[in-house]
């Protein structure tokens, strides 16, 4: 590798990392990074800063027996929720509660003994259904089944979506297939700007009251009545717990904030508390990318804060519906159910005695999530034509993977394909074969930028949208009578970035007979929301798989290819594709990073600024994206930020909702709101949303910047970046650049153990044992 003129020559180590080095704990970046801005600059940890304190290692558990992942260690303070948090640190201040008063010890096999039980009606369900096809939603039951339905009459335009907060949904009718006749597509139209929860400023001042009397801060009034609704005041004076449903407040200041309201009435095994802390173990969880947590994970973190009887806590909390409880592993045999009526009590005992393969807790919005995913993926594997003729429009595909990717989907409602960037180009075939066959046939991406890319391959910018345009209806082909989408094959780019719920919604809106590609770089981070849909279709072998043997091309494609087995191998960059700046520290690596944006990259290779990316390995730090943002701005677009902080021309990151980071530029500010271009497409974001949804966007993390691409990425590694970094997030952050990577790089031998020692972290999900276990005929071996 060489260096830019100027700059200071560097190479890339490669040796055997030391022992000394140990992999992260907490990293500075999690699933959460690309989901909110953050409320407040306070925190100054090291590095990303943002990293949750060391003290809740144990309050989000990490995966015990999961399968591969794409996730990194999670950062609570980061977007979604160290954001929030940052805003909530000031409620409620308090120390933790004095420890409890023991309580009688209660046998775990009593506790989970209903689970077992439960598990085995479950499965005796399932094994009877296994006979006839899935439809969609008939695993689910009781209030899943009617959410479902909820869903199924407000997408079908059958019902408002306010009309189910006051009365349940009735039944649609059964989906019948999309008519086959094309539809036109829609004219893309700007996306709507989620609204917050309205409120009255009576309930906000009755919210305001119940927080200054328990000495939590008043600002905590409107995310209060946004997670609780208009009657937040009511719920938090009569349960002052509830206060931890609000983003970023900690237990220990729910604590004061209860002991404030309630004094000596409460302790720290009240069942209010031990409930709520359940419920914010598992939605801690599920920012770091779990979908369930381990039982026995969730018991000792109760322990830790305090509670006596954590047995007895996760039993009323299952028992008041806080949680779910779910129990994996082999399905008992038929020695196991079939005891004779004189060995019926002893069975029994040892069914008491017999300790579960594993028991999670989870949470019913993921619940119903994965349950609703795996029945609507098997049932796009029965309900496809599998006799399609593709076969001359294979012959005429451009290279050998594409042409294997065309007959696989030909014969199979579900597919998997995997691949670099070059891989791209494989979908891209598929979609102008189908089209070329007369079918329906879309391409949808994570990211604007990623529209642009999939329409210049394939040559229409018909066949390509954003994943969430085409759920909106702002992009796409629209909704057939049954309201499903009027498409006969989906192509979903950036699968990896997909999460569960997303997911489930996609799956769901797909007609009978639909087919489904989901494509992607199984390298990458993964989805900034709960769940590793992509790594959970693959592990299980649902489907049909095909992987790209079109390599990334380049120097950078070199690097990165390397990176992705594990190994950091100097290249050769005769064109200065690939160049490393050594510094000293994070006031070193600042000041070259803006050098290299600003002056050093557009004067070698005439890439202008607004066309480098930084990406950083976390929001806070002396050499995070807040600081590096700050310093981008006084020398590319000074100004004094009389919009809110920002300025006609600044670089800024929209967080429309949680998991979507979409680059834009500032035009102006009204009345309206601060209007943005994203991509080409105006926004107007309101002005009471401002502060928590838009930040600066030349410096980006690494998870806001999965799924995009720049001409130039500039990557930071100052030196207090050494923990945050793991193979997928390095994968992710060099792999930005289109046609040149500067990494300044000051991690020493951080960066080669990181690549070849720390693999992503584990995330705890239910999908794939669900997969495993609905029929799929086609499935692959």
């Amino acid at each position: 590798m060489t260096a830019l003129p100027g700059e200071t020559p560097g190479t890339v180590g490669t040796d055997t990392p030391q022992d000394t080095v140990s992999p992260p704990e907490t990293g500075a970046e999690g699933p959460e990074h690309a989901e909110a801005p953050d409320a407040s600059d306070a925190s100054d940890a090291p590095d990303a800063s943002d990293a949750p304190d060391p003290s809740d290692a144990p309050d989000a558990p990490d995966a015990s027996e999961g399968g591969e992942s794409s996730g990194t260690p999670a950062d609570e303070d980061d977007d979604a929720g160290g954001d929030a948090e940052d805003a909530g640190a000031e409620a409620a201040a308090g120390a933790a509660p004095a420890g409890a008063a023991p309580a009688a010890e209660l046998s775990e096999a009593q506790a989970e003994l209903a689970a077992q039980r439960e598990l085995r009606e479950r499965i005796e369900k399932r094994k009877a259904e296994k006979a006839a096809p899935i439809a969609a939603g008939t695993g689910l039951s009781g209030t899943a089944a009617d959410l479902l339905a909820a869903v199924r009459a407000v997408e079908s335009g059958e019902k408002a979506g306010t009309a189910f907060f006051d009365r349940p949904a009735a039944t649609p009718a059964s989906r019948r297939p999309a008519p086959a006749a094309a539809q036109p597509p829609r004219t893309p139209t700007p996306e709507a700007v989620p609204t917050e929860r309205t409120a009255t400023p009576e309930v906000l001042d009755a919210v305001r009251a119940v927080l200054t009397e328990g000495g939590a801060p008043e600002a905590l009034a409107r995310p209060a009545v946004g997670a609780l609704g208009e009657q937040a005041a009511e719920l938090l004076r009569t349960d002052p717990w509830q206060l931890l449903s609000v983003p970023g407040v900690r237990p220990e200041q729910a604590d004061g904030f209860a002991r404030a309201l309630l004094g000596a009435d409460c302790g720290p095994d009240d069942g209010r508390r031990t409930a709520a802390l359940v419920g914010w173990l598992l939605e801690r969880a599920a920012l770091q990318g779990h979908t369930a947590l381990d039982a026995e994970a969730v018991r000792t973190a109760l322990a830790e804060r305090a509670v006596g009887d954590p047995d007895a806590a996760v039993r009323d909390a299952v028992e008041e519906g806080v949680a779910l409880v779910f129990q994996e592993g082999d399905e008992p045999s038929a020695d196991d159910t079939g005891a004779a009526d004189g060995e019926a009590d002893e069975a029994e005992d040892a069914d008491v005695a017999r300790e579960p393969v594993q028991v999670l807790l989870g949470l019913d919005r993921y619940a119903l999530a994965e349950e609703s995913l795996a029945d609507g993926l098997a049932r796009l594997v029965n309900a496809c034509e599998k006799a399609a003729d593709w076969a001359e429009a294979a012959a005429a595909a451009p290279g050998p993977s594409a042409a294997e990717l065309i007959r696989t989907t030909a014969a199979a409602g579900l597919v998997a394909h995997s691949g670099g960037e070059a891989a791209r180009a494989e979908p891209a075939a598929l979609i102008a074969a189908a089209r070329g066959l007369g079918l329906r046939a879309l391409g949808a991406t994570h990211s604007e930028d990623g529209r642009r890319r999939l329409a210049a391959a394939t040559g229409d910018p018909d066949t390509a949208v954003t994943l969430s345009g085409l759920l909106s209806g702002a992009q796409g082909p629209g909704r057939d009578e049954d309201g499903a989408l009027a498409l006969d094959l989906l192509v979903v780019l950036d699968a990896p970035q997909l999460d569960v719920e997303g997911a489930a919604v996609l799956v769901e809106a797909l007609a009978d007979g639909a087919r489904l590609v989901l494509s992607g770089d199984p390298g990458v981070l993964g989805s900034a929301g709960a769940g590793r849909v992509f790594a959970d279709v693959l592990a299980s072998h649902a489907c049909p798989q095909v992987v790209s043997r079109t390599p990334d091309p380049g120097p950078i494609g070199e690097l990165v290819s390397g990176i992705g087995i594990g190994e950091l191998n100097q290249v050769d960059a005769p064109g200065k594709e690939v160049v490393i700046v050594p510094v000293r520290d994070a006031g070193e690596a600042v000041h070259r990073t803006v050098q290299l944006v600003a002056d050093s990259v557009p004067r070698a290779f005439g890439i202008p600024a607004e066309e480098t990316q930084v990406i950083t390995v976390g929001h806070g730090g002396a050499a995070g994206t807040r600081a590096l943002n700050e310093a981008l701005k006084q020398r590319l677009n000074p100004g004094p930020g009389r919009f809110g902080g920002f300025d006609p021309g600044d670089r800024v990151v929209h967080v429309p909702a949680p998991g979507r980071a979409v680059p834009g530029v500032v035009l102006s500010a009204d009345a309206e709101g601060l209007r943005l271009d994203c991509g080409g497409v105006p926004v107007v974001v309101p002005q009471e949303r401002v502060e928590s949804s838009v930040r600066h966007g030349w410096a980006l993390s690494a998870h806001q910047a999965a799924g995009m691409r720049w001409p130039a990425a500039v990557v930071v590694l100052p030196g207090d970046a050494a923990q945050g970094l793991s193979r997928p997030w390095v994968y992710t952050a060099f792999g930005r650049g289109e046609r040149h990577l500067s990494v300044v790089h000051g991690v020493d031998q951080a960066l080669p153990h990181a690549v070849a020692q720390v693999p992503a972290q584990e995330r705890t999900t239910r999908l794939r044992p669900l997969l495993e276990a609905l029929p799929t005929p086609d499935a692959a071996s």
